[in-house]
């Protein structure tokens, strides 16, 4: 067997496969026999039909599947051997039926190549901007773990955050108490006006006192959202629809949030024991939180412009063999249109293009990513899950849980394979290249943010300070 490289440019090209009889007979001779022994021929007992017999009924399929079988695998090797750098998967070049009778056979596989590529890294410098932590972010976070870690006491009068007890009552058209057994009366009804979606039904309460009546309407609180007008009404959903008009609540008591105090039992709750001792640690311990909870945007804007640079720097000039793309791409998928390909090549040019800049900075960088790195990033977007759904105090208990489902989906699990070569190679990158550090306040950074999405349509998250 001989296998050569015919290059016609620098980006195209043949694997040319040469095969003589004897390189397939042996394989032929043996497929053959396992027809044999395997299958039930007419006339014969299983495991004793002639070699001739065979030949005779099966020799030409059998041979045409073990030279299409022989002479992919001798290309594949060849690709593999020789570390060559290939855009889609070689292609079986389109001949004639082959000639059975022949002994000897050349098979041709046409390749693309993609462009050699060196990227310098060391002569690079690109922006990383830090958020500034503000006085006003410290506050306003002190004010939430304070809030999170106060206890819940009875109150006769409204206060910011404050829940509503009190039995609640639907009403008639012309607001008196409706009555029959078709109407919805709560008697331990409990509101939470500061979640309300609506600010003008919210603002009803402000200003009251146990023993006052509010008429408030539950289903623009919510904006007619079926889960939260059940659960506020104790009804069934079947019955929501019932459920638009007014309602009056008898306020029976406030149950107001009385934030924790500074102090010892505070600090420890907080921060774990004996980390934090006093104000001026406690202030210093919450701009680390919030600087920790803010790297992630700083990071997510380094990405981009660290993608816009690459783009920019090695892709606006890369040629890509643009012949063998078309004939890839038609081949891999039978719903393309001749006419419609040059339209979805140029689609798919930019993504080409960062597939060949990312897959060549993972190699210069050295990126390779194991089993703990994509448990890493499973852990990380099951935490956000969590906190996305008011659960950050369960994590130590759900985070196993959800780890380990997110691994077992195959599709999940993809995602997550790739979230952790993302990670991995721009934290390679970032530390590959010179930095111009900049710090910026929040309103500056959201700026940036903006100027870059407006230029180029694409979205980089600019989170607030969180509570958690």
């Amino acid at each position: 067997m001989d296998v050569t490289l015919e290059k016609t440019n620098d980006l195209e090209g043949y694997i040319v496969v040469r095969i003589t009889e004897s390189d397939y007979a042996d394989r032929v001779k043996k497929e053959l026999k396992e027809i044999g022994q395997t299958r039930q021929i007419p006339g014969f007992r299983k495991g004793h039909v002639d070699m001739a017999t065979l030949r005779k009924r099966f020799g030409n399929d059998v041979k045409a599947h073990v030279l299409n079988e022989i002479t992919a695998d001798a290309c594949l090797k060849y690709v593999e051997d020789n570390k060559l750098d290939l855009l889609g998967r070689p292609l079986p070049v389109a001949d004639e039926a082959i000639d059975l009778v022949k002994t000897d056979y050349e098979f041709r596989f046409e390749v693309g190549f993609a462009p050699e590529l060196n990227i310098d890294f060391a002569n690079t410098t690109l922006p990383f901007y830090n958020i500034a932590v503000s006085e006003d972010m410290i506050n306003e976070q002190d004010k939430n773990l304070r809030q999170q870690a106060g206890t819940q006491e009875p109150a006769q009068e409204y206060a910011e955050r404050a829940l509503v007890k009190g039995t609640i009552m639907q009403l008639n058209e012309d607001g008196t108490i409706k009555e029959g057994e078709d109407a919805i009366q709560v008697n331990d009804g409990i509101l939470a006006p500061f979640l309300f979606k609506s600010e003008e039904e919210a603002k009803k309460f402000e200003g009251t006192k146990v023993g006052d009546k509010v008429v408030f309407n539950p289903f623009n609180t919510c904006e007619g959202n079926e889960a939260e007008l059940a659960s506020m009404l104790h009804i069934d959903r079947d019955k929501v629809e019932n459920a638009r008009g007014n309602f009056e609540i008898s306020i029976a008591e406030f149950i107001v949030n009385k934030p924790a105090e500074l102090g010892e039992e505070f600090y420890n709750k907080v921060f774990g024991a004996d980390k934090v001792h006093n104000e001026e640690e406690y202030r210093k311990a919450i701009s680390e939180m919030i600087a920790q909870a803010l790297q992630p945007n700083s990071n997510s804007l380094f990405t981009r412009n660290a993608e816009d640079y690459l783009m920019e720097t090695y892709g606006a000039g890369m040629a890509l063999p643009l012949a063998f793309l078309r004939k890839f791409m038609l081949r891999s998928n039978s719903e393309i249109k001749e006419e419609d390909i040059d339209g979805i090549v140029e689609r798919n040019i930019p993504g080409i293009k960062w597939e060949i800049i990312e897959n060549k900075a993972a190699e210069q960088l050295e990126v390779k990513i194991s089993e703990d790195d994509v448990k890493a990033a499973a852990r990380m977007f099951g935490m956000q899950q969590l906190q996305q759904y008011g659960m950050a105090h369960m994590a130590d208990q759900m985070l196993d849980y959800f780890v380990e489902n997110m691994l077992k989906d195959e599709q999940q699990r993809r995602q997550l394979v790739h979230t952790a070569f993302n990670n991995k190679l721009f934290q390679s990158i970032h530390n590959a290249v010179k930095l111009d550090e900049k710090t910026v306040s929040l309103d500056e950074f959201r700026t940036i943010v903006d100027a870059l999405n407006n230029a180029s349509g694409a979205s980089v998250a600019a989170e607030e300070t969180p509570a958690e």
